[in-house]
Protein backbone atom coordinates (compact mmCIF):
# COMPACT_ATOMS: atom_id res chain seq x y z
CA UNK A 1 0.00 0.00 0.00
CA UNK A 2 1.25 3.51 -1.03
CA UNK A 3 1.93 5.82 1.81
CA UNK A 4 -0.58 8.34 0.72
CA UNK A 5 -3.26 5.63 0.64
CA UNK A 6 -2.47 5.07 3.93
CA UNK A 7 -2.63 8.49 5.20
CA UNK A 8 -6.10 8.64 3.33
CA UNK A 9 -7.29 5.60 5.36
CA UNK A 10 -6.38 7.53 8.51
CA UNK A 11 -7.80 10.05 7.39
CA UNK A 12 -10.92 8.23 6.47
CA UNK A 13 -11.21 6.92 9.88
CA UNK A 14 -10.65 10.14 11.47
CA UNK A 15 -13.22 12.24 9.50
CA UNK A 16 -16.03 9.37 9.71
CA UNK A 17 -15.39 9.60 13.43
CA UNK A 18 -16.02 13.35 13.64
CA UNK A 19 -19.02 12.98 11.25
CA UNK A 20 -20.38 10.59 13.61
CA UNK A 21 -19.87 13.04 16.66
CA UNK A 22 -22.12 15.70 15.12
CA UNK A 23 -25.03 13.80 14.08
CA UNK A 24 -24.35 11.88 17.77
CA UNK A 25 -24.78 15.43 19.33
CA UNK A 26 -27.88 16.15 16.83
CA UNK A 27 -29.58 12.78 18.39
CA UNK A 28 -28.25 12.70 21.49
CA UNK A 29 -29.21 16.43 23.11
CA UNK A 30 -30.31 19.46 20.05
CA UNK A 31 -33.26 17.83 18.49
CA UNK A 32 -34.53 17.02 22.34
CA UNK A 33 -33.83 20.60 22.85
CA UNK A 34 -35.65 21.94 20.13
CA UNK A 35 -38.38 19.48 20.78
CA UNK A 36 -38.20 21.52 23.72
CA UNK A 37 -37.95 25.06 22.66
CA UNK A 38 -41.79 26.09 22.92
CA UNK A 39 -43.79 27.42 20.03
CA UNK A 40 -42.56 27.34 16.81
CA UNK A 41 -38.62 28.08 18.45
CA UNK A 42 -37.87 24.58 17.74
CA UNK A 43 -39.04 24.72 13.79
CA UNK A 44 -37.44 27.93 12.97
CA UNK A 45 -34.12 26.78 14.97
CA UNK A 46 -33.69 23.84 12.66
CA UNK A 47 -35.30 25.29 10.07
CA UNK A 48 -31.64 28.01 10.54
CA UNK A 49 -29.61 24.85 11.11
CA UNK A 50 -30.38 23.07 7.68
CA UNK A 51 -29.73 26.31 5.98
CA UNK A 52 -26.60 26.94 7.73
CA UNK A 53 -25.25 23.70 7.24
CA UNK A 54 -24.17 24.57 3.62
CA UNK A 55 -22.13 27.31 4.18
CA UNK A 56 -20.25 25.44 6.64
CA UNK A 57 -17.06 23.50 6.99
CA UNK A 58 -18.91 20.19 7.72
CA UNK A 59 -20.66 19.78 4.62
CA UNK A 60 -17.54 19.62 3.01
CA UNK A 61 -16.08 17.28 4.97
CA UNK A 62 -19.44 14.86 4.55
CA UNK A 63 -19.88 15.28 0.73
CA UNK A 64 -15.84 14.47 0.78
CA UNK A 65 -16.09 11.38 2.54
CA UNK A 66 -18.54 10.07 -0.10
CA UNK A 67 -16.10 10.43 -2.76
CA UNK A 68 -13.11 9.28 -0.93
CA UNK A 69 -15.83 5.78 0.52
CA UNK A 70 -15.54 5.15 -3.02
CA UNK A 71 -12.51 5.21 -3.76
CA UNK A 72 -11.46 3.19 -0.76
CA UNK A 73 -14.69 0.63 -1.89
CA UNK A 74 -12.65 0.32 -5.17
CA UNK A 75 -8.68 0.16 -4.18
CA UNK A 76 -9.86 -2.38 -1.63
CA UNK A 77 -11.56 -4.76 -3.45
CA UNK A 78 -8.65 -4.13 -6.14
CA UNK A 79 -5.63 -4.19 -4.30
CA UNK A 80 -6.64 -5.39 -0.38
CA UNK A 81 -6.85 -8.74 0.51
CA UNK A 82 -8.10 -11.55 2.91
CA UNK A 83 -10.08 -10.10 5.73
CA UNK A 84 -7.99 -6.78 6.39
CA UNK A 85 -9.31 -5.79 2.89
CA UNK A 86 -12.49 -6.84 3.35
CA UNK A 87 -13.24 -5.16 6.83
CA UNK A 88 -11.91 -1.77 5.04
CA UNK A 89 -13.91 -2.32 1.88
CA UNK A 90 -16.80 -2.88 4.29
CA UNK A 91 -16.65 0.37 6.36
CA UNK A 92 -16.17 2.56 3.60
CA UNK A 93 -19.58 0.79 2.26
CA UNK A 94 -21.01 1.11 5.80
CA UNK A 95 -20.54 4.80 5.15
CA UNK A 96 -21.75 5.02 2.04
CA UNK A 97 -24.92 3.75 2.42
CA UNK A 98 -25.68 4.30 6.45
CA UNK A 99 -24.62 7.62 6.12
CA UNK A 100 -24.45 9.09 3.02
CA UNK A 101 -27.66 7.16 1.43
CA UNK A 102 -29.65 7.91 4.70
CA UNK A 103 -29.06 11.51 4.60
CA UNK A 104 -29.96 11.87 0.81
CA UNK A 105 -32.98 9.18 1.07
CA UNK A 106 -34.57 10.16 4.57
CA UNK A 107 -33.00 13.19 6.20
CA UNK A 108 -32.84 15.74 3.37
CA UNK A 109 -36.02 15.46 1.45
CA UNK A 110 -37.63 16.25 5.89
CA UNK A 111 -35.74 18.95 5.97
CA UNK A 112 -36.71 20.39 2.84
CA UNK A 113 -40.23 19.89 3.29
CA UNK A 114 -39.54 21.54 6.66
CA UNK A 115 -38.40 24.66 5.05
CA UNK A 116 -40.82 25.32 2.72
CA UNK A 117 -43.52 25.57 5.76
CA UNK A 118 -44.98 28.43 7.18
CA UNK A 119 -44.05 28.70 11.11
CA UNK A 120 -47.42 29.70 12.63
CA UNK A 121 -49.03 27.09 10.53
CA UNK A 122 -50.67 23.95 12.62
CA UNK A 123 -49.58 21.38 9.59
CA UNK A 124 -46.21 22.58 10.56
CA UNK A 125 -46.76 21.91 14.52
CA UNK A 126 -48.29 18.55 13.33
CA UNK A 127 -45.52 17.79 11.45
CA UNK A 128 -42.78 18.90 13.69
CA UNK A 129 -44.00 16.51 16.58
CA UNK A 130 -45.76 13.91 14.68
CA UNK A 131 -43.10 12.84 11.66
CA UNK A 132 -39.84 15.16 11.73
CA UNK A 133 -38.59 14.78 15.37
CA UNK A 134 -39.32 11.25 15.95
CA UNK A 135 -38.37 9.91 12.08
CA UNK A 136 -35.86 13.03 11.44
CA UNK A 137 -34.06 11.41 14.72
CA UNK A 138 -34.30 7.77 14.13
CA UNK A 139 -32.63 8.13 10.94
CA UNK A 140 -29.79 10.36 12.51
CA UNK A 141 -28.95 7.79 14.81
CA UNK A 142 -28.80 5.24 11.69
CA UNK A 143 -26.00 7.67 10.66
CA UNK A 144 -24.81 8.02 13.88
CA UNK A 145 -24.13 4.27 14.17
CA UNK A 146 -22.75 4.04 10.74
CA UNK A 147 -20.17 6.38 10.68
CA UNK A 148 -18.88 4.79 14.22
CA UNK A 149 -18.78 1.34 12.78
CA UNK A 150 -17.57 2.36 9.76
CA UNK A 151 -14.79 4.28 11.45
CA UNK A 152 -14.02 0.64 14.17
CA UNK A 153 -13.88 -1.60 10.88
CA UNK A 154 -11.59 0.79 8.61
CA UNK A 155 -9.70 1.60 11.87
CA UNK A 156 -9.31 -2.41 12.60
CA UNK A 157 -9.24 -3.54 8.94
CA UNK A 158 -6.03 -0.72 8.80
CA UNK A 159 -4.38 -1.71 12.50
CA UNK A 160 -4.85 -5.84 11.38
CA UNK A 161 -3.56 -5.39 7.59
CA UNK A 162 -0.47 -3.40 9.21
CA UNK A 163 0.03 -6.36 11.74
CA UNK A 164 0.06 -8.70 9.39
CA UNK A 165 2.25 -7.02 7.24
CA UNK A 166 5.09 -6.55 10.02
CA UNK A 167 4.81 -10.55 10.46
CA UNK A 168 5.34 -11.13 7.39
CA UNK A 169 8.57 -8.76 6.82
Amino acid sequence: MSPLVFVLLQLSILAYAIVGGVFLAFSDFIMRSLSHAGGTGGVEAMQVINREVFRWVFMTLFLSMAVVSVFVVVYSATYLAGGPGRLILLGALVYLFGCFAVTVFFNVPMNEALAGMELSADATRDYWTGTYLPRWTMWNTVRTLACSLAAAMMLFGLVWLTQSHIRLV
